[in-house]
């Protein structure tokens, strides 16, 4: 219940829940097992968490962030950032979405610090002597985890990694959104948030190409996958070295573990008073599998 009250709140871009990933040099992460990796699936259906990930003396180490952008994240963000050098740093995302005003303020937050950014699945590799870190190479960056990386002053995707974007709708109507019915200021909710996305996207050097290809997608069709040509049309990206954002480590490590395919999850019922956007979640396969939302789907 605690969960599902932190996510009732507006403006929300949701999607199918989602990872991302990255190359480190050459060196590959692994899940370890299908366990692990539905441990990270159910790690993005919650409210997003940050973290700094050392990888010292040989590396800077980067910020990991993981899960659901939520009307607290931005403050989350202030206060793991206080009193920590994080000018320059990378971070690292691990997002299936969220709020869409709230992942604009927080991805203002990251361009005033000048953070890059890539996708990614931080692994620890047990955290035994001379274990390292690493980031997993295959995973996915869906919806407003898309804009979050576009805040970044680099940015990188790898080869692996799947990238997604969907329309802008209702929170409480993309279930069944052909059917539900729309009021004036229903459109002048989705409108206003268009507006302050693509000033956004622009601000961050983002090209009208992604608000395009995001906005052409309708709620009951599945996600875009951006494919690399895409990438670098919306200047998604920005840099096809993986070492110009994350410091090379070298950790020799198995391929990673195929994810069998997810169950569609939804998060909770929000407000009937609270009018909000979203995009509904993907239909299709995103990696892991999630527990069955047992609230009300929206």
């Amino acid at each position: 219940m605690r969960v599902l009250k932190s996510l009732n709140l507006r403006g929300w871009l949701l999607v199918g829940t989602a990872a991302c990933g990255v190359v480190l040099a050459g060196a590959i992460a692994t899940f370890g097992s299908p366990a692990s990796a539905g441990a990270a699936l159910e790690e993005r259906k919650l409210p997003m968490k940050f973290g700094w990930v050392a990888c010292e003396p040989n590396c800077r180490g980067w910020v990991s962030a993981v899960g659901i952008i939520t009307a607290d994240t931005p403050k989350d963000f202030d206060d793991f950032a206080r009193g920590r050098q994080l000018g320059g740093a990378t971070v690292v995302l691990d997002s299936s979405g969220g709020s869409v005003n709230d992942a604009i303020t927080l991805g203002r937050r990251f361009r005033n610090l000048g953070l890059l950014t890539t996708v990614g699945i931080t692994q620890l590799n047990g955290g035994g002597k001379g274990a390292r870190p690493a980031v997993a190479s295959e995973a996915y960056c869906e919806s407003m985890c898309v804009f979050l990386l576009l805040a970044g002053k680099k940015r990188y995707v790898p080869d692996a990694a799947h990238v997604r974007v969907h329309q802008i709708w209702m929170g409480d109507r993309a279930d069944d959104a052909k059917a539900a019915s729309y009021s004036a200021q229903d459109l002048m909710i989705v409108e206003r948030d268009i507006g302050r996305l693509a000033k956004y996207t622009f601000d961050m050097g983002g090209a009208g190409d992604l608000l395009s290809l995001a906005l052409n997608v309708p709620p009951w069709e599945d996600l875009h996958e951006l494919d690399a040509s895409e990438l670098k049309l919306t200047n998604l990206v920005t840099t096809d070295l993986v070492s110009e954002v994350l410091p090379r480590i070298d950790v020799t490590a198995p391929a990673i573990a195929e994810l069998a395919p997810k169950t569609q999850a939804r998060f909770g019922e929000e407000p009937e008073a609270a009018k909000s956007t979203k995009t509904a979640e993907a239909l299709v396969p995103t990696g892991g599998v999630a527990t069955p939302a047992t609230a009300p789907q929206k």
